[in-house]
């Protein structure tokens, strides 16, 4: 079963959307066929921009992955890829329903949206397209970071230009690139900390750590066709922002021997990708070839010398839904989202869930990371849950765990 929203349903988000102008300080209208805030109106605020991400009083940090929403033009754009029972009036539409029923049901602590967020080509407006894509989000006031793909510049808008639009909505903490680094490739290559439980130990220290990387669009070498890759300047940027981070967490106070683990968010595979394929231990699907760059940049080689990526995170290949580890890392893809994205009849579009779990203290107080699991959820009448397991745990052998 699929939701599309239909009049009566939108005329009911406005009225919402109106009784919450006063709470979120946007002026909100119908456009593209879905209830949006206008972007000029819809700016984030410094206190916005400075929120600290902290875990849960009851020990846990949930995030949301969606991947590939490809968004154009709301109610008038088609579906791909559906059965025929669920092509009636479906749009769009069902994208933004899918996302909303997800915060719903999940009530995460932060969504991630891992590139094309919109299918710019197909998209009249990408401002507004950005708007309606990333509405759900803003309207459930929920801190929200996003990484481009390759299809979301293919418009009027630049890929700067759409990073700095993305960074410009409400409750975003997305940056366009890293304040004190003067040259760096891309446009969205940013970290977030995740601070332990308010008044604990670990209340001042990032216990969870998130990277968020550009990985391109379209090679830009003549002799190598195909996908993009992350360059030499990004990965140092990581190196840097990693050591930096791996320093605060082993001093004192609540001094640790080993690094808090990060998570890694972009859009394009890595070639090791294939590597989990050929090994045969994963959990999920693959449906795709992977679909990435032709020539390998090391930035798996860079994430395992860090030592303290536990996972990376990324879409592109939407009937791929695979987690799996090699070299001791989760190589994750969370399955296509969008439903005017390609995808398969018969086969539910899907988001993955991603929940941090501290460790229980002593003195009944929170500590460190204990855990790292991760689930899928199926935009049918339940949204079914599938694939649950654990991605790292500081218990496991050779976890590295505090």
């Amino acid at each position: 079963m699929r939701l599309s929203l239909n009049g009566s349903r939108v005329s009911v988000g406005i009225k919402k959307m109106e009784e919450k102008k006063k709470t979120i300080g946007v002026r909100c209208l119908l456009a593209v066929g879905v209830v949006l805030c206008l972007s000029s109106l819809a700016v984030a605020t410094e206190e916005t921009k400075q929120k600290q991400l902290r875990f849960r009083e009851n020990g846990e940090f949930k995030i949301l992955q969606v991947a590939d929403m490809h968004y154009a033009d709301g109610k008038t754009t088609p579906c791909r890829d559906v059965l025929p029972s669920e092509n009636v009036s479906c749009s769009d539409l069902n994208t933004t329903a899918f996302l909303h029923r997800m915060i719903l049901a999940e009530k995460p602590d932060l969504i991630v949206f891992t590139g094309d967020n919109i299918y710019a080509s197909d998209a009249t407006d990408a401002a507004r397209s950005l708007d309606a894509a990333f509405s759900p989000a803003i309207f459930a006031s929920i801190p929200w970071a996003a990484v481009l793909g390759n299809h979301d510049q293919e418009s009027a808008l630049s890929r700067e230009g759409v990073m700095k639009h993305i960074v410009s909505l409400n409750h975003t903490l997305s940056q366009v690139n890293p304040s004190e680094v003067d040259l760096i490739d891309g446009f969205g290559n940013y970290n977030l900390e995740v601070h332990g439980v308010e008044g604990s130990g670990f209340e001042n220290k990032s216990v969870l750590n998130l990277y968020f990387l550009d990985s391109g669009d379209y090679s830009k070498v003549p002799s190598v066709s195909g996908y993009d890759w992350i360059k030499p300047s990004q990965q140092l940027w990581f190196q840097r922002t990693s050591m930096k981070l791996q320093r605060a967490y082993v001093s004192k106070a609540e001094a640790q021997e080993a690094p808090a683990p990060g998570l890694v968010y972009f859009h394009i595979p890595l070639p090791e990708y294939a590597n989990v394929v050929d090994s045969l231990n994963y959990t999920g699907v693959k449906q795709d070839p992977i679909s990435s760059a032709s020539v390998n940049s090391g930035f798996f080689t860079t994430m395992v010398e860090a030592g303290d990526v536990k996972a990376v995170f990324t879409g592109h290949d939407h009937l791929n839904d695979f987690c799996g580890k090699y070299t001791g890392i989760q190589l994750c893809y969370a399955g296509g989202f969008g439903y005017h994205a390609y995808g398969k009849a018969g086969w539910a579009r899907r988001t993955r869930v991603v929940v941090a779990t501290l460790e229980k203290t002593d003195k009944a107080s929170w500590g460190p990371l204990k855990s790292i699991k991760t689930w899928k959820r199926l935009d049918d009448q339940n949204l079914t849950t599938i694939d649950v397991q654990v991605l790292w745990s500081n218990s496991s052998p050779g976890a590295g765990g505090a």
